[in-house]
């Protein structure tokens, strides 16, 4: 049977910071960070098809949700998920797994419906100590976690790979190999200091699907990183087919920032508090000041780690595209922001769709040059790192010669 296909816009980690009745979930995510905002944020501000929502494993939040389906708000689709409006949310649960001798790394895990990840949640209450709150360390290994997942029908994706904060490249191992079975493994996220590009740097990486995800711990934060799914329909199930690549679905483009604006993109010095742009993967100490207390950039640590010289980009692998959020562009303010969302209905319609004319008719023609230079990735950039986000400093012209 033929399926007509078509392109959906995607996030998939995002945090809830609490529920309707106020239990934290997500310590240092926004309060208004609950279940049905999340929804009402991606459907009629943001304009995200399929969003992935990673604490619902919480027995708090569960509860927040059967309360959506019961009102009638939401419902269960076919092929799985949660129904808002066009927008469908998977549901799915950021964990912590620990390697003795190594450290600790995110993952994220996804379900096909509530029933399965209620089971689920019963499962690893025996493994965690508090299963209510989001991101918590699971006291069992890697494979066995990932056995679990994939016995039930779900699917695990490692999560901000490269980061120093709990990425399993940039804070457990050089090779995924030594703590997962790669087998099962359906898709790699990059996180929001690391490009395609750079992560064609290690062959163990060449079969997988990349995402590119927002991590978003406020409401505003939704959609600062997403992709571009081509599927039959936005559910759980044709996310696995993307992700497999099967029967035409796939990733077909990555929006990320560009990664000198990542938080975690260059190595930090914690004693002089410098950015260290030279050599920090092979220094022992700090250029500055002499000190030992860094912070491993995600640069620095892909070149550490790297097994080619060159980066491989396999033919399947479908562009990065460096997308500076709105929220990002100098001179764009909430009034102004709210305009642009009166006239053109979403942020993605805004960032993809809308020309320069007509942004120009709203916001001015300044403001609308600044957001399609941001589209077309040329505006000038300041790198992050140590936890520091870089900046949008002013618009650099292209070299036209």
């Amino acid at each position: 049977m033929t399926h007509l296909l078509n392109d959906y816009y995607a996030d998939l980690h995002i945090h809830i910071g609490r529920t309707n009745d106020g239990h934290a979930v997500k310590i240092s995510g926004s309060k208004n960070l609950t279940f049905a905002n999340i929804a009402k944020e991606a459907a009629l501000r943001k304009g995200i098809g399929l969003i992935g929502i990673i604490d619902c494993h919480s027995p708090v939040v569960q509860k927040d949700i059967e309360e959506c389906l019961q009102s009638g708000e939401m419902y269960e689709v076919e092929g799985g998920g949660i129904a808002y409006l066009d927008t469908t949310i998977l549901l799915g649960s950021e964990i912590e797994i620990y390697e003795q001798g190594k450290g600790a790394a995110h993952v994220l895990a996804f379900f096909p419906n509530l029933t399965i990840i209620r089971g689920f949640t019963e499962w690893m209450s025996r493994h965690m100590k508090n299963v209510n709150l989001s991101s918590q360390r699971i006291y069992v290994s890697a494979r066995i976690l990932q056995e679990e997942v994939y016995s039930r029908g779900g699917i695990i994706i490692p999560a901000h790979v490269f980061t120093p904060h709990k990425g399993i490249y940039g804070n457990v191992t050089p090779c995924m190999a030594d703590v997962f079975d790669l087998n099962l493994i359906s898709g790699i996220e990059l996180g929001l200091s690391a490009d395609s590009e750079m992560a064609g740097l290690i062959s163990e990486l060449d079969s997988y699907t990349f995402l590119t995800n927002s991590d978003a711990h406020s409401l505003g934060k939704i959609g600062r990183e997403y992709n571009l799914l081509r599927l039959a329909s936005p559910s759980f199930e044709e996310l696995k087919l993307a992700l497999s690549r099967t029967d035409g679905r796939g990733v077909i483009a990555n929006f990320g920032l560009n990664p000198r604006l990542g938080k975690y993109h260059r190595t930090y010095c914690v004693s002089c508090k410098q950015i260290i742009h030279v050599d920090a993967h092979s220094a022992d100490v700090c250029p500055f000041c002499g000190s030992t207390k860094r912070v491993q950039g995600v640069w620095d640590r892909i070149l550490q780690i790297a097994d080619r010289d060159l980066s491989v980009m396999p033919e399947y692998r479908p562009p990065y595209n460096y997308q500076i959020p709105l929220e990002f562009i100098p001179g764009l303010g909430k009034v102004k922001m709210q305009s642009l969302l009166d006239h053109f209905g979403t942020e993605m319609s805004i960032l993809h769709r809308v020309c320069e004319e007509d942004l120009a008719k709203v916001v001015g023609l300044e403001l609308a040059q600044h957001i399609v230079e941001a589209r077309q990735g040329t505006l000038h950039l300041t790198s992050g790192g140590g936890g520091t986000y870089g900046k949008v400093t002013a618009l650099a012209k292209l070299d036209k010669s």
